[in-house]
């Protein structure tokens, strides 16, 4: 009777080089950190502007108008959003306690986030659906209020989890919301001088600059309100690191408004991509070494172990570039402006 330890002996050999230790001696938990939050950076940014298009759209009353936003958006925000699905799996996959306790501490915001993507999602369908003036006015404020919700309730989360707070809402939290919507809003002005020509977006350009000041406004209250409130997180506040980043942020903040007045709407929507990223690196580094503060759970402590690691990490090397070609190839099928009279997702 052959013993279970000489089936198993072969496979061993085969995998023995993955329980060595991290590929090529890489620091893979800390790179696997930073990259769950670049891909909720990812996220924020390419739905971020889907986002403020919802925003703008409520400032819309002629049916045209309302018809070029949503067909600016229509054939990309369903992609945008599977960088949330990435962001989740590769936050189970690398920290899968960290996934476990967040979850299940903010579950009715996770619930309530899942709530606002899918009446973002079904608004502008059911929009399209029929043509009276009662159904689209409803549908419509669906469009706007999940559009609005979701970046909100984003930031919410975001803050929640910097801050370990186990409430769905304190002061940082809601501060923190307002500013992402006031970004994406910002954004979303900055892809729709992009995507559509003229009156239109001459019109919707006016609110970038606003939205992007109101934003600067709020990160400063955020930072103040910390400054003064948390203790703990005083010295990561005043860190070179994250008085860089602010300073960035005034710096592309003043490029994002000189871009705009200068109808460089690639150069502005460029902007608000550094200032989302330039965001979540914050949060980021304002929570490492930590990865939940609630449960002072580390990033070490936190990662899976060696042999799952490193395939994680082989798989990522091969299909995050796929991933990033595709969306290369979506927005080259997608390029150039809405004309007037096209409809929903090219319809």
């Amino acid at each position: 009777m052959t013993e279970p330890g000489a089936l198993l002996h072969p496979l061993a050999l085969q995998t023995g080089w993955l329980a060595d230790g991290p590929l090529f001696g890489l620091p893979l938990a800390e790179l696997w950190f930073g990259l769950v939050f670049a891909i909720l950076g990812t996220f924020l940014f390419l739905d971020g502007f889907d986002f403020g298009v919802g925003a703008i759209f409520a400032t819309r009353t002629a049916a045209a108008d309302r018809e070029q936003l949503l067909a600016a958006i229509g054939p990309l925000w369903d992609g945008n959003e599977v960088w949330l699905v990435v962001f989740g799996g590769a936050l189970f996959a690398a920290f899968p306690e960290v996934y476990a306790r967040l979850f299940s501490r903010h579950y009715l915001l996770m619930f309530a986030i899942l709530g606002a993507l899918i009446v973002r999602g079904l608004a502008p369908e059911m929009y399209e659906q029929r043509h009276d003036a009662a159904w689209q006015r409803w549908w419509g404020r669906a469009f706007v209020a999940g559009s609005v919700a979701a970046p909100f309730l984003l930031g919410v989360f975001a803050a929640n989890w910097l801050l370990g707070s186990r409430t769905l809402v304190s002061v940082p939290a809601v501060v923190v919301g307002a500013a992402v919507v006031a970004l994406a809003t910002a954004g979303g002005s900055a892809f729709l001088g992009v995507k559509t020509r003229g009156r239109l977006r001459r019109e919707t350009a006016r609110y970038g600059p606003r939205a992007l000041a109101a934003y600067l406004g709020l990160v400063v209250v955020a930072v103040a309100y910390l400054l003064a409130t948390r203790p703990d997180l005083r010295a990561g506040l005043l860190s070179p690191l994250a008085l860089g980043l602010l300073a960035a942020s005034v710096l592309l903040g003043v490029g994002y408004v000189a871009a705009m007045r200068r109808e460089s709407y690639v150069a502005a929507l460029a902007a608000t991509a550094g200032l989302t990223y330039g965001l979540v690196a914050l949060v980021a580094a304002l929570l490492y070494p930590v990865i939940d503060p609630a449960s002072g759970l580390t990033v070490g402590d936190a990662i899976v172990s060696t042999i799952p690691l490193n395939l994680m990490s082989v798989g990522a090397a091969v299909l995050l570039p796929l991933v990033a070609a595709y969306f290369v190839v979506l927005y080259s099928a997608f390029r150039g402006p809405v004309s007037e009279g096209e409809g929903y997702a090219g319809e």
